[in-house]
């Protein structure tokens, strides 16, 4: 069985600091894609931050670059997100997902949804002003 288990979310300050991780059981975090996402209520699911081990592809959306960081602990089999300097736009539930890293993107992004195989249930993050 493949689990994705997010944890680390919580309530933060603006400017403060949150570190998310995606702890993988059930595939190889070094041969996949790990992407985060992030959603509000009522809107779409967007990327947050993506690795690709195989390959040293990472991606971020623009407005958490420079923030937030993605890596790798191969050998707990986590991917983790660093988040530092929090503002309230950031506020949304965060998901892990995994999709084949050996794979190529059907749609042209890695950071579209519906490429991703395995999902975690999410972890709340709230950043207040």
């Amino acid at each position: 069985e493949v689990q994705l288990v997010e944890s680390g979310g919580g309530l933060v300050q603006a400017g403060g600091t949150l570190r998310l991780s995606c702890t993988v059981s059930g595939i190889t975090v070094d041969r996949y894609t790990i992407c985060w996402f992030r959603q509000v209520s009522g809107k779409t699911r967007e990327g947050v931050a993506s690795i690709t081990k195989s390959d040293g592809r990472i991606y971020y959306r623009n407005d958490v670059r420079g923030r937030f960081t993605i890596s790798i602990d191969s050998a707990w089999n986590t991917v983790n997100l660093e988040m530092n300097n929090l503002k309230p736009e950031d506020t949304a539930v965060y998901f892990c997902a995994a999709r084949p890293g050996w794979t190529q993107v059907t749609s042209g992004s890695y950071f579209h949804a519906n490429e991703y195989n395995y999902w975690g249930q999410g972890t709340q993050v709230t950043v207040s002003s």
